[in-house]
């Protein structure tokens, strides 16, 4: 995790051509389905040829092996990491799900993880330490070096979800007067200090300002005596170091960035963020609004029966007290529900079109919220548009609805009532749909958290008293 800095000097660097075997070609995938090696591994492991289990894993890619810890069994999982553990890739720690991945570090222990840890680049390790317990990570943090160290304790100051957890400490930095050819050298000179994967070189300042930057493949086009002035980047989008990882995504999405400096405060250049990062957390804030809209959480899926339990007990009781309310509602129309059962029969439709409208411009608004497509400038056009859209399908689907009611009962007063109610929520559904979001987010409350809840109660309450209510005046 070391940081590549220039030398004043380029022309005192030796000579270090970069020597290597070349890298293993994995063969084109084949169509259809992957096979997973679990199942053979789960056997291997039963039947106690381990010879058998460690071939079978020990070429993986990391991120297969990854998917291969996450299917077995937890037993089984013990036994191939203990199989493994002097050959394991650390790169497979990225991978894991957070709960998987703590059984696995339990499992190699304090000094094993620390090694990993130094292996792996830097915004990987952040990512990996700043998610231990604090206990785990003291123990980590005293077994590495004092200078990964230092670069740990830094980045786990910045705060959660920003550019300083994000970013890559390991940069090329160059000054500006240097040519093609002194980049080139230098970065043969310290091959062993670079970044695994870089695609930019950065030109800084005495004060480590960035003045530009050299895509990879501008430098290795041009003659070794090309300022490097001549080739050079100056529009750069330069990201804070305590900006959002959501607004990272954006930057990067909205500008087509493949790499962007951090800076701190004074504009110092601290590392830079890669597409890679960006393209993690773009899947990350997609899965977890999904999941938030339905209450759960991203580890849900292999935590234990009692901590998933526990986890989805909260959610699920907001949604019992939400639907008391609907339900007292509709203890305010018992009178005419006793006199006119098909009522009874006819507004569990009524609530149901309403969620169903909502939840689907709620999925769009949240969607758009998150990519800042929804903004203080359109959002009341938007809403009036969304609301548009309820009110025609909530016509549309009135004339169904009124026809078959009409049909079901012989009665064409019900026909008309229903009708009149599923036009009613529709446009609710609706507008409350973008509304709701839109208000929470202005608020600073994440709107996949509590939108689905709040509209959901819009939504039963506004039907039922829309088509309760007009039972009753008409009826009674």
């Amino acid at each position: 995790m070391s940081v590549s800095d220039p030398g004043n000097r380029p022309d005192e660097m030796p000579e270090a051509p970069i020597v290597g075997a070349p890298a293993a070609v994995t063969p084109p995938a084949e169509s259809g389905e992957r096979r997973s090696p679990a199942p053979a591994v789960a056997a291997a492991l039963a039947a106690g040829d381990r010879a058998r289990a460690i071939e079978l894993s020990v070429h993986l890619h990391a991120a297969d092996l990854a998917d291969l810890l996450q299917e077995l069994s937890t037993e089984d999982r013990q036994t191939l990491i203990g199989l493994l553990r002097e050959r394991f890739d650390p790169d497979t720690l990225v991978y894991l799900n957070e709960t998987v991945r703590e059984e696995v570090l339990a499992r190699l222990g304090s000094a094993e993880v620390a090694a990993a840890v130094s292996a792996l680049d830097s915004d990987d390790a952040v990512d990996l330490v700043g998610e231990l317990e604090p206990d785990a990570r003291a123990a980590i943090m005293a077994r590495l070096a004092p200078s990964d160290r230092a670069i740990l304790e830094t980045a786990l100051s910045y705060p959660e979800e920003s550019a300083g957890r994000l970013m890559q400490r390991e940069v090329v930095t160059v000054p500006p007067h240097w040519r093609v050819g002194d980049a080139i050298d230098y970065m043969r000179a310290r091959a062993e200090h670079l970044p695994r994967d870089f695609y930019e070189i950065h030109v800084v300042d005495e004060q480590r300002r960035p003045v530009a930057v050299v895509p990879l493949s501008r430098l290795m086009r041009n003659r070794r005596l090309t300022p490097l002035t001549e080739v050079m980047q100056r529009k750069m989008r330069l990201i804070s170091v305590t900006a959002d990882q959501e607004e990272v995504a954006y930057q990067f999405r909205q500008y087509g960035l493949v790499s962007a400096p951090v800076v701190d405060a004074e504009g110092r250049l601290l590392g830079a963020i890669t597409v890679d990062d960006v393209v993690e957390v773009i899947q990350e804030e997609a899965e977890e609004d999904v999941l938030r809209l339905s209450g759960v959480r991203e580890d849900d899926f292999y935590a234990a029966v009692v901590d998933t339990t526990r986890a989805r007990f909260s959610w699920l009781f907001i949604n019992l007290l939400t639907a008391i309310l609907a339900s007292i509602v509709i203890g305010f129309f018992e009178g005419v529900i006793e006199k006119v059962v098909a009522l009874a029969v006819l507004m569990p439709i009524v609530a149901s079109m309403g969620g169903n409208a909502g939840t689907q411009t709620l999925a769009v608004a949240v969607r758009a919220l998150a990519v800042k497509e929804l903004t203080a400038t359109n959002a009341a056009r938007i809403i009036v548009k969304e609301t548009i859209v309820g009110g025609i399908n909530g016509f549309l689907f009135a004339i169904l609805m009124g026809l078959a009611a009409w049909a079901w009962f012989g009665a064409p007063v019900l026909g008309g009532l229903i009708a009149s109610a599923m036009i009613i929520n529709l446009l609710a559904a609706g507008c409350c749909g973008v509304l709701i979001p839109v208000v929470l987010d202005r608020f600073g409350v994440d709107p996949a958290v509590g939108s689905a809840v709040v509209l959901t109660t819009v939504t039963d309450v506004v039907g039922f008293m829309a088509f309760l209510g007009l039972a009753s005046l008409v009826l009674l």
